[in-house]
């Protein structure tokens, strides 16, 4: 298998296992979020808490396999990219801490820390999956779009998508719009489906040869001088 080929895989199904993720980690920690105190509430968090880190790595392993193959396109976007990958890793990270303190918590019974550690939670998702995934897309976007590694139509949603979750986290940092609200979820569908898209085109069929071979570049050679 080519390198660049094996790279797209790598990188298609790390965005994939993001998806597979974070979808029912989301879920699976929402009782505890909620107030539940109960055992299953207690597991299920457990649970969560190990997809997140799995998502985590993920993040950052999209950007880290990508990297070597956009640098030649775009090296300050590619690089632009690793660093949100990396932050928004690290929000996901913080989110967990806070489930596992308020798993403890709620272990012991009652306690007044409780709310904070939400709040922290929510904020953490806020910042991490809520925006990032925003300027995200805008690096990524910016250079698959330039150097038609993929179809145009794959960034190009990812570029439409980006101003509107920055619009929802902006509204709900205002107050004016609930996190968690049909609006705010329509507002980050663009954003899923362009991450799901470039998974699953990566995947299935990897970067397109013709722009790898008009830069006379390939993951594996050096870049062409003038």
């Amino acid at each position: 298998m080519p390198a660049h080929r094996r790279t797209a895989l790598i990188a298609g199904v790390l965005y994939l296992v993001t998806i597979v993720t974070s979808i029912p980690a989301l879920a699976l920690k929402s009782a505890l979020l909620d107030g539940g105190t109960s055992g299953r509430a207690l597991s299920d968090a457990r649970l969560a808490v190990v997809l997140e880190l799995v998502l985590a790595v993920a993040c950052v392993g999209t950007a880290v396999v990508l990297h070597p193959v956009l640098r030649r396109f775009g090296e300050s976007l590619s690089l632009g990219f690793v660093a949100a990958r990396t932050v928004e890793a690290a929000t996901i990270v913080v989110g967990v801490l806070a489930v596992l303190a308020l798993v403890t918590l709620r272990q012991a019974g009652p306690d007044d820390a409780a709310p904070a550690l939400v709040a922290l939670h929510d904020w953490a998702f806020l910042v991490g999956p809520g925006l990032v995934p925003a300027v995200n897309a805008l690096c990524l976007g910016t250079v698959l779009f330039r150097s038609r590694l993929v179809p145009r139509v794959i960034p190009a949603i990812g570029l439409a998508g980006a101003p509107l979750l920055i619009a929802s986290a902006v509204a709900t940092v205002a107050g004016s719009l609930d996190q968690v609200s049909t609006l705010a979820g329509a507002l980050a569908l663009p954003i899923a489906a362009w991450e799901l898209s470039l998974g699953v085109w990566l995947t299935v069929k990897g970067f397109r040869p013709a722009a790898l071979a008009g830069a006379g570049q390939s993951t594996g050679s050096a870049p062409r001088t003038a």
